[in-house]
């Protein structure tokens, strides 16, 4: 479940549908369908974005001293594990 509206997501969409018939980059024979598949590659964009983040934080929360969310550490350690995270999941 993806923490921004499904409103959001359509607002979202339509940019970029726009943007792409705008600068001529792309033609939708079929507008409705086009939107659809945007909206769905969305959710799953933010989705996996949510779940990395999770995973992440949990990896954090489990370490044997606590590390202050927000403190120097915190931020090195979770940009860290996002990139390993990221890479399990680019193979």
């Amino acid at each position: 479940m993806s923490r921004l509206s499904e409103d959001r997501i359509s607002h979202l969409a339509h940019l970029i549908l726009d943007g792409l018939w705008k600068d001529d980059l792309a033609d939708f024979p079929n507008e409705g369908r086009a939107l659809a598949e945007t909206k769905r590659i969305l959710h799953e964009f933010f989705g996996r974005e949510e779940r990395l983040d999770e995973t992440v934080r949990k990896k954090i929360q489990s370490l044997s001293r606590a590390v202050p969310q927000g403190s120097r550490e915190w931020d090195v350690l979770y940009r860290k594990y996002l990139e390993e995270e990221l890479k399990k999941h680019r193979t």
